[in-house]
């Protein structure tokens, strides 16, 4: 056999890009000890979700982000009919994602925030992490007319009730979580010789310490809410994860979100759009096959 005939042909940066957005959501899946979240010791605060479902889940959504990619590379600019198209196939890989889990919702927010990011990275192939931000968020704000309006939606009542922002603010804004406390923070724990896991871990806990989590103020209200942000807070106050003082901490906060029955998802999913970000660099930079 050739040698050009066994070689693989390179994947599209539409494929590189949903391989980028699956381990976001599988690396933050992994990431251990998450305080109230499913990771590898076990289901945090949840009983219809553990590790392997949120693998599959993962893994399922691949078309979806390769798709939404794609459709940034057929339109070529942001507008009507990007988003339009970006809603649609969303709309289809939730879908495929509640038919695998059996109809756990395991990453509806990150399908937004992933989504979003992948078709902002296609058009942008080349720029920052803030730039790729900024083109999503203006993504983001455009409407679209086929999205379903459900006001008795967890996340709808929850803003209603204590007039915070959710996901879809958070992305109309730029993922300031993301921008101004998981990715800064990723890269000084990093500098700071702390390992990937534990800068992983501070980069989570920075999100948490500012982020108005509306899947906590559903399970837990005001008091979940300010336990996680002030535990998340004396966790890096204390030296980070990589820290004694930083493990106790979080070992103290993980108890708490437990007996609270409090889990941060909204601040899982920033910080699977945290890693996605990090990595944009190399998967743009990567020779280009056919699309």
């Amino acid at each position: 056999m050739s040698a050009l005939i066994a070689r693989q042909a390179q994947p599209s940066l539409a494929e590189r890009l949903a391989d980028l957005a699956v381990q976001a959501l599988i690396d933050e899946a992994d990431l251990s000890p998450k305080p109230g979240l499913v990771d590898r010791r076990g289901n945090g605060a949840h009983n219809d979700l553990h590790l392997g479902l949120m693998h599959a889940s993962a893994h399922a959504l691949w078309p979806a982000f390769k798709a939404m990619a794609q459709a940034a590379q057929l339109f070529g600019e942001v507008g009507q009919p990007l988003r339009e198209a970006l809603g649609q196939l969303g709309r289809e890989g939730e879908t495929e994602m509640l038919r695998v889990t059996a109809g756990v919702n395991t990453h509806r927010g990150a399908i937004w925030a992933l989504g979003l990011l992948s078709a902002a990275a296609m058009l942008r192939p080349d720029a920052a992490p803030g730039q790729v931000a900024t083109t999503a968020a203006t993504l983001a704000r455009l409407s679209d007319p086929a999205a379903p309006h459900n006001p008795d939606s967890h996340g709808a009542r929850v803003c209603r009730t204590y007039g915070v922002l959710g996901a879809r603010e958070q992305a109309q804004h730029g993922f300031p979580a993301v921008l101004g406390h998981g990715l800064p923070q990723l890269l000084a724990s990093r500098r700071a010789g702390a390992g990937e896991q534990n800068a992983r871990l501070d980069a989570l806990l920075a999100i948490m310490s500012d982020l108005t989590d509306t899947c906590v103020l559903h399970r837990a209200g005001l008091q979940g809410l300010g336990r996680m942000q002030q535990g998340a807070r004396a966790v890096l106050d204390a030296g980070g994860a990589a820290s004694l003082d930083g493990r106790r901490q979080l070992r103290e906060l993980d108890r708490d979100m437990l007996a609270l029955n409090a889990s941060p998802g909204g601040a899982a999913d920033l910080l699977a759009a945290t890693l996605f970000l990090d990595r944009l660099t190399p998967a743009a930079s990567a020779p280009t096959g056919s699309n």
